[in-house]
């Protein structure tokens, strides 16, 4: 039975394809909106009954223009879909069809004149699982009358065939020929008064289930997912959620420089938005929780991975659902590979922006200012431009890579390179200005959240390895981190969790400012205050400043690994390293070698930067206490006596970081001979050791580590540096503490990484492109006679020597290293 017309309450599971996808889930949404604690502004649909009844005159032209099309020939394309365009909405409306929408219209709008609606594309397929078909067709927004709704609807239809459309369903197999569209009617919430967004309830990028993203601008979402506006960005841990934790875990406050507002009687406008409120969060704390919760909620619903289009209505603060789709990306299955792209090179970036996946491409740059005219573009270019939008997917698809000016990690540029899997680095806000036409570069995504433009072709590695069935081996696996950029996706590896998470990283590259000029600005000259100033930003103060940015790093971390350990590091900046920071010059000593001066535990105790390293204690608090991240442990580095490490411990429990207080673990770094002489006094203070090969090696044979002219002597498999090692393993086992080794010798060399396994090491920590290869290494040779047995006591020691004996082989030769850090 043929119906034109149905509301949102009148939805059900035998209308899916006469509604589309987009009218689909908001029939769905409206049923169950109630028990899912949602709100869904009323609306109607015009079925796909009545699209056949509209074009039924037109249709066979449509067929015959768009037969054997080839969407690469651009000019053809444009004249087709143009041709295609016109008949459909110059077609006839029936009558019928004309005073039914007029009449859903007038109960739509109740008692109130010529209330303003959305009209929307919903074609059948879009917003599936296996594509969104996001942005393909059109949206109208405040559109007031019935005439206005009618016209609308019409040019709904008509950009079922525009050049977007027709190419994306040729891309994929569909013949655009036989495609349907039903329309969507639904009431306009004042988002211009308010605002909108996108929640993921996976993270995007890695695919990590655990975390959900929220995306939020004022106005209107179309600028959102047009590219427009740098949005808001908040990463919230989906467990917090329902344990009373603070789940957000890190936020990122955009440049918003636009809101998508009403106009008068009809349409919509651009405005600016004022500088002191873009510098403002969009979301408050609440309101970030209560759209991540509807969220929530909805991934519940439909037990699967969403992506969530919602709006606040300025004028009652309310929030709105006003659409859901299954997420395309990542929830599509498969087997495991871990795919690693390396691209290694010394030079600088011409620009960087967000990164969107983990690839990376080499191409010739094309600036395109109009996708009808792109300039000559050939496959394999990569496309700069300062936006996308669906009118440029034709072009999208046969680049190599996607470099825009503005744009989120939920715009469009981002959701489309997403699906054709290539590298896009979006909102980087001059790639249209510094990059030009005809010059070589190299985009990559492939170092965390942050991606480059690099000049010149640069020599791209892809490793795959399967990841199905690799069993686990007895010694762990873990890795070193320092970029929380990185987490989401390093946390999938096959790890065991972190056995290095170094802060310099977050300090340096996050924070920016030596801590010591934040807790007393005043001893700075007024110059670098401001600049001081400017950095705090939206922080009430310089020390909450540095405490909650470390926190949200450090959380970050602890939370992608969530709930394997995280051993992080304190602070091990050398005095040269910390006078870099901004202000940090005015607070560090001039030493002859910072390698072997103030540093570690001597820093944390000395009266000048205790005070710093109080903020950094806050900081760790926090992760554990308020983020409830309790697999997050510490770990003291360069601890060179006894007195200095009662001290360090007695700091930590008065800012309370005690040890065995909500299971905390504190570690110590075995990189000074001290630490294996006085191993058995050290193993009475705290719960592990993590040898630290490079400043043990450094120590032990007397070779400044970053001395490249000595570089040949620097080896960690020199037998006094094995048998300081092997020494230090059977005494923790004798004392029934863990050892695990960060150092990089075991990702160089697999004769050492044996050499550690024969001594019944509990964990090796890697760089996380190492993990892979190295966990079926520590197989074989486990698998091969390796910890064959598990000893305590004196047989650890007997082991230990054993293994150290076997060890004072001829050493394989090495490659000069010039820079070990």
């Amino acid at each position: 039975m043929e119906q034109s017309l149905l509301g949102f309450t009148e939805i059900t599971d035998r209308h899916a394809r006469r509604v589309g996808g987009k009218g689909f889930s908001l029939g769905e949404l409206t049923l169950h909106m109630s028990a899912l604690g949602l709100r869904v502004p009323p609306g109607f649909v015009v079925t796909t009954d009545a699209f056949r009844r509209v074009i039924d005159g037109v249709a066979g032209k449509i067929r015959q223009v768009l037969r054997g099309l080839d969407p690469k020939r651009i000019d053809r394309l444009h004249a087709a879909a143009r041709r295609c365009r016109e008949w459909v909405e110059g077609a006839k409306l029936p009558p019928d069809l004309s005073r039914s929408v007029r009449a859903a219209y007038r109960r739509l709008s109740g008692k109130r004149d010529g209330v303003p609606v959305a009209v929307r594309s919903s074609a059948v397929g879009e917003d599936g699982a296996e594509a969104s078909f996001a942005g393909q067709q059109d949206t109208y927004l405040n559109i007031r009358g019935e005439d206005g709704v009618l016209r609308s609807y019409r040019r709904c239809l008509g950009s079922l065939f525009t050049p977007r459309a027709i190419s994306y369903r040729l891309g994929r197999g569909i013949d655009p020929a036989a495609s349907e569209m039903a329309v969507v009617v639904q009431q306009l919430v004042r988002a211009d008064l308010g605002g909108a967004g996108v929640a993921f309830t996976i993270d995007p990028e890695s695919g990590h289930d655990e975390f959900l993203v929220i995306n939020a601008i004022y106005g209107y979402g179309e600028n959102l997912v047009q590219g427009k506006v740098n949005p808001d960005e908040y990463l919230l841990f989906k467990p917090n959620l329902i344990n009373s934790k603070d789940p957000i875990i890190a936020r990122r406050i955009g440049s918003k420089r636009l809101a998508l507002s009403c106009a008068g009687r009809g349409g919509m406008r651009n405005r600016r938005v004022p500088r002191a409120r873009r510098v403002k969060p969009v979301l408050r704390y609440d309101e970030i929780l209560a759209v991540a919760r509807m969220s929530l909620r909805i991934e519940g619903h439909y037990k699967r991975p969403m992506d969530i289009e919602w709006v606040k209505d300025g004028e009652t603060g309310r929030f709105y659902i006003v659409q859901a789709r299954p997420e395309t990306v990542h929830s599509r299955g498969g087997a495991v590979v871990h795919e690693r792209y390396l691209v290694k090179t010394a030079a600088a970036p011409i620009v960087q922006g967000i990164s969107v996946g983990e690839k990376a491409a080499g191409g010739v740059v094309r600036v395109v200012k109009d996708p009808t005219h792109p300039q000559g573009f050939r496959e394999g270019d990569i496309l700069v431009s300062e936006k996308t939008d669906p009118d440029w997917e034709p072009i999208m698809k046969r680049s190599a890579g996607i470099v825009t000016d503005r744009g989120g990690r939920t715009c469009h540029a981002a959701i489309v390179s997403r699906e054709l899997g290539i590298p896009a680095v979006v909102g980087s806000e001059t790639a249209t200005r510094r990059l030009t036409t005809g010059q070589e570069v190299t985009v990559s995504c492939a170092e965390g959240q942050v991606g480059f433009v690099y000049p010149g072709r640069i020599p791209i590695q892809i490793e795959r390895t399967s990841l199905d069935g690799l069993p686990r081996p007895r010694t762990k696996v873990m890795v070193n981190i320092g970029n929380p950029d990185v987490a989401l996706k390093t946390g999938r590896l096959p790890s065991d969790g972190v056995g290095l998470a170094r802060v310099e990283f977050i300090i340096a590259n996050r924070i920016g400012v030596h801590p010591n000029a934040l807790v007393d600005p005043t001893k700075l000259p007024e110059k670098v205050q401001r600049r001081v100033l400017a950095r705090i930003a939206d922080r009430p103060d310089g020390k909450e400043y540095f405490i909650q940015t470390l926190a949200e790093g450090v959380a970050t971390i602890g939370a992608a690994f969530y709930p394997r350990e995280v051993i992080v590091r304190l602070s091990d900046f050398k005095s040269d390293e910390y006078a870099n920071l901004l202000g940090g010059q005015f607070f560090e000593p001039k030493e002859e070698n910072p390698m072997l001066g103030l540093r570690g535990a001597a820093r944390y105790i000395h009266p000048n930067f205790r005070p710093a390293f109080e903020l950094e204690c806050e900081a760790l608090r926090r992760v554990r206490s308020d983020y409830g991240l309790t697999n997050v442990k510490l770990m003291v580095p360069f601890c060179r006596t006894l007195r200095e490490a009662d001290e360090v411990l007695r700091i930590l429990s008065a800012q309370g970081l005690r040890p065995g207080r909500m299971g905390l673990e504190i570690y110590v770094m075995c990189e000074i001979p001290s630490n294996v002489i006085l191993a058995q006094e050290f193993a009475e203070r705290f719960d592990g050791f993590s040898i630290g090969s490079n400043d043990l090696t450094q120590l032990a044979l007397g070779v400044d580590r970053n001395a490249g002219h000595l570089s040949t002597l620097f080896d960690e498999r020199n037998p006094a540096v094995k048998k300081l090692i092997a020494q230090v393993i059977a005494a923790c086992k004798s004392a029934g503490r863990k050892v695990g080794i960060c150092g990089q010798a075991p990702s160089d060399y697999p004769d050492f990484c044996r050499f550690l396994v024969d001594c019944g090491i509990d964990s090796i920590s890697l760089n996380p492109d190492q993990v892979v290869p190295m966990t079926r290494q520590i197989l074989r040779f486990e698998a091969g006679g390796g910890r064959k047995k598990l000893r305590t006591g004196a047989r650890w020691k007997a082991a230990g020597e054993a293994a150290w004996e076997a060890a004072k082989r001829p050493e394989s030769p090495k490659e000069p290293v010039t820079d070990r850090r």
